[in-house]
């Protein structure tokens, strides 16, 4: 099947659709939906409405609650923690981004620690629900092991997204970085398998710790950090602030996404947020920051440069590419999406349209094949 450009609505209406039938309040499966089809908008499928067959088979197998009560509890005066009760990370982490902002709108500073929690999509997601409100912020998780240690040749650190947010000014958009501790994000590689296509030469390795290009083999196997003990470093500060820390778990005991139905995750994160206007005014702070832009935008640019960005800044041009002209979505996710509404008779065909597919032949089962 050839891939097919989608509204955002559209998207967001098949991904609440799929998700109310995990068990889930509406209000709860239009959020994720819509922070789903917010990666596919900023072009990173690989945290996009793909993921929700995935997800319904751990709410399936009870290693996700559809409805968790979620607790917040104040244990100092700058600090949160945070109990997921098990359910999905986007609710969890939404919620602790907004306790976190409403308490450092009082202390100035805040740190939010969580656990119970499980896979939260793009980190990007709280980084700009920070930034939006005004608020600089740093954001960590742990995930389930993905890449070595230096000088290891076994999984053991997760892909965790070292992720960080600025506000902006008033002719500046804020800072938003959100980037794996490896040199593709492992979902990246999920998708590529999915879509049956190779990845690039020196992202990972196989299960026998052979170079692969295989992304089935790749995916098995162990994804390569980037900068190499840097990346590895990077990524168990990851683990220990967001898991070990917190309480969660840690230090290879985070289960699979994907191929682990029989428990919960037990995930961490952790995150400090900041009045932008600790040390300044609110408006000299946005001054400062536009001062910031102009002097970045005016660079000498390297051979080959056309643009110099601002992190953050590329994703949001596509997203507003993806309003203007259309989410793309590859045939296989499409298929995979499709077949998922046949088997949960969610009706799909006023989005998705009539195909002619078996569900033995749901590519998006790969995923759980080992």
């Amino acid at each position: 099947m050839e891939e097919r450009r989608f509204t955002e609505s559209e998207l967001i209406d098949l991904g609440t659709r799929l998700l109310l039938t995990g068990g889930m309040r509406k209000e709860d499966a239009a959020v994720i939906a819509k922070d789903l089809v917010a990666a596919d908008m900023r072009g990173l499928y690989s945290h996009g409405i793909s993921r929700i067959p995935m997800y319904l088979k751990r709410m399936e197998c009870k290693c996700v609650k559809p409805v968790p009560d979620i607790k917040v509890e104040q244990v100092a005066s700058a600090v949160l923690r945070v109990n997921g009760d098990d359910g999905m990370g986007f609710l969890v982490a939404h919620k602790a981004m907004e306790e976190g902002i409403k308490l450092a709108e009082k202390t100035g500073i805040a740190m939010v620690g969580c656990t119970h929690s499980t896979h939260y999509g793009m980190a990007a997601l709280y980084v700009k629900q920070a930034v939006e409100a005004g608020y600089c912020c740093m954001v960590y998780t742990n995930s389930s092991p993905a890449l070595p240690v230096c000088g290891g040749r076994t999984v053991f650190l997760g892909a965790a997204p070292f992720a960080a947010g600025m506000a902006g000014g008033y002719e500046s958009p804020a800072y938003v970085l959100d980037m794996a501790m490896t040199k593709t994000a492992r979902g990246k590689i999920r998708v590529a398998m999915i879509n049956n296509e190779p990845i690039a030469e020196g992202l990972a390795l196989d299960s026998e710790g052979n170079p692969t290009t295989d992304a089935k083999k790749a995916f098995e196997g162990v994804c390569l950090p980037f900068g190499g003990p840097k990346g590895a470093a990077l990524a168990m500060l990851m683990d220990m602030l967001a898991g070990m820390y917190t309480g969660s778990n840690y230090a290879g005991d985070v289960s699979s996404l994907y191929y682990r139905f029989d428990e919960p995750q037990n995930l961490g994160h952790i995150m400090f947020i900041m009045k932008a206007d600790m040390f300044m005014s609110m408006d000299e702070y946005k001054k400062k920051m536009d001062i910031y832009y102009k002097r970045l935008k005016a660079l000498p640019k390297a051979a080959g440069v056309d643009e110099i960005l601002m992190p953050g800044e590329p994703e949001d041009r596509k997203t507003e590419a993806s309003r203007k002209h259309g989410i793309l979505i590859s045939g296989n996710i499409q298929e995979s999406l499709y077949l998922e509404c046949q088997k949960r008779n969610v009706p799909c065909r006023d989005i998705l349209g009539d195909m002619e597919i078996e569900i033995g032949h749901n590519a998006g089962n790969v995923v759980f094949e080992k």
